[in-house]
């Protein structure tokens, strides 16, 4: 299950772990809230009680988006501002 809320400078996305009927525990719930110039993960650690935070670049997230669908390999994206004219 995930909510989507559009704040005022964010969309943040909240996934929770529903599990499966024979999940001995549930992860904690991940929030990803996205901003202009980056991406934040955040998500309880429940060992120190304290959130961990991630925050990947734009560009980071368009690697991680196609690294999604590609085969074992190193890739570089060419990106459009990168592109002679």
């Amino acid at each position: 299950m995930f909510t989507i809320e559009h704040d005022f400078d964010a969309t943040v996305v909240t996934l929770v772990d529903e599990g499966d009927e024979g999940a001995s525990f549930l992860q904690e719930d991940v929030t990803i809230n996205a901003f202009d110039d980056c991406i934040t993960i955040e998500q309880l650690n429940p060992q120190t009680d304290q959130v961990q935070v991630i925050t990947l670049s734009i560009a980071q997230v368009q690697d991680l988006a196609a690294a999604l669908d590609l085969p074992e390999g190193i890739y570089r994206l060419s990106r459009v501002e990168d592109a002679p004219n």
